[in-house]
């Protein structure tokens, strides 16, 4: 049950240089809520999930995780909280030198949390979670599709259980079909682990799959929020003007498929 804010963004700020990305952001993440930011690119989503994480220091504002303010500089609140947090970024960013498994469970390692014996134990029952068997555990990045890097990157997101999982583009780079896959695995697997969920995707159907609640963000602020299902019933122009570019680009990116499709049969 929903109860209370896991994560709270407060009048967020985050400039490089003359360049003023979040202007003023606010919003909150429930407890055991799924929520997925969208817009266009450039509008600061994933500077925010960074700020978040803490490999940004904002400029003002606060981020509170539990109800305390981890943005303190010169204290260990960030450090605290970071153990709560797992992560999959946009490009999976596997370590190639690293097999499967080492990559699964290598926070872990670092911070002496298990030993390698153990955390091959423990990547393979998160390598399990995510579909994949043991026979990919020794295995470099090099040899896995673009799918499989995904599913990695997700098994060392939750490797460490964690409170809050912060999505980078889950599905970017992906088919419709493996997207809709990755999407629904997500879904399954923070239900399971009762984990608070923030994403961000350009792909309106991930969005669906994996979220409850939604938020746009546009010029650097907040410019709509509300439940998932009702994305396309928003009357916000900035939402209606999304959505159209949106699907057109689903449109043509169908197209091209089938006449790529075709070319080869010919």
């Amino acid at each position: 049950m929903i109860t209370e804010n896991k994560v709270s963004i407060r009048n967020l700020h985050k400039s490089f240089g003359v360049n003023h990305i979040l202007k003023g952001v606010d919003i909150e993440a429930q407890d055991g809520e799924s929520l997925v930011l969208f817009g266009e690119s450039g509008s600061g989503k994933s500077v925010l999930l960074k700020c978040i994480l803490g490999l940004l220091d904002i400029d003002a504002g606060n981020i509170l995780i539990d109800g305390e303010i981890t943005n303190g500089h010169g204290t260990n609140k960030r450090t605290r909280h970071f153990d709560k947090i797992g992560m999959l970024f946009q490009r999976s960013a596997l370590f190639d030198s690293l097999c499967v498994w080492e990559n699964v469970v290598f926070r872990l390692l670092q911070s002496k949390v298990c030993s390698p014996s153990q955390g091959k134990k423990l990547a393979l029952q998160k390598l399990a979670l995510v579909k994949m068997g043991k026979s990919v555990a020794d295995l470099m990045p090099a040899e896995l599709s673009g799918g499989m890097q995904k599913r990695v990157g997700l098994a060392r997101a939750i490797a460490g259980d964690p409170k809050i999982l912060l999505l980078d583009e889950p599905t970017a780079g992906l088919d419709p079909i493996l997207s809709n896959g990755i999407s629904e695995l997500i879904s399954n697997i923070t239900e399971q682990l009762n984990t608070t969920v923030i994403s961000i995707t350009n792909d309106i159907d991930s969005a669906r799959i994996i979220s409850n609640k939604a938020a746009m963000l546009k010029n650097g602020k907040i410019s709509w929020q509300g439940p998932t299902k009702l994305i396309e019933k928003s009357d916000n122009p900035h939402v209606q003007q999304y959505i159209k570019s949106w699907v057109a680009e689903r449109s043509l990116r169908k197209k091209t498929k089938n006449k790529l499709q075709g070319s080869d049969r010919s």
